[in-house]
């Protein structure tokens, strides 16, 4: 199976983020506009945070927050789950399962280098699976 550093190699490292003081409304206008369910949240290029569509329902829906006065900080997950160019497909996805979250940052030397979906994984794990499949039919069929 392949390495996060592998995968990232033919997604990509590009990555979107917001600062901790931007509103709520402006990181949900930058989900909107790329179409994802979550933004790293970085100071001074520093990971402070996460935030998510789950964030959003949670902390200002169902508490009748205001989106447009409502900072980022006040409602992102603090306590960030992430992974190193060096962990596997299926230690994110373990991880992921494990901690119920969908969206793994990838860190290396201290430094935000990719994110990974849970969309990423499974598309990753079906094309592993797929080929391991036609493996098996060439060598059954000699």
């Amino acid at each position: 199976m392949k390495t996060v550093r592998q995968l990232l190699a033919s997604k990509g490292h590009s990555t979107l983020s917001v600062s901790p003081e931007s509103t709520v409304y402006d990181a949900l206008s930058v989900m909107a506009n790329h179409k994802i369910g979550a933004l790293l949240v970085l100071s001074n290029d520093h990971l402070v945070g996460i935030f998510s569509e789950r964030d959003y329902a949670r902390e200002v829906v169902l508490k009748g927050r205001a989106s447009r006065t409502t900072a980022v900080a006040e409602i992102m997950s603090k306590q960030v789950i992430t992974v190193t160019p060096d962990n596997t497909v299926e230690d994110c996805m373990n991880l992921m399962s494990g901690k119920r979250i969908r969206h793994l940052p990838v860190v290396e030397n201290n430094k935000v280098i990719g994110i990974l979906s849970i969309g990423d994984l499974v598309k990753e794990t079906i094309a592993y699976q797929q080929f391991l499949i036609q493996q098996l039919e060439t060598y059954i069929q000699g």
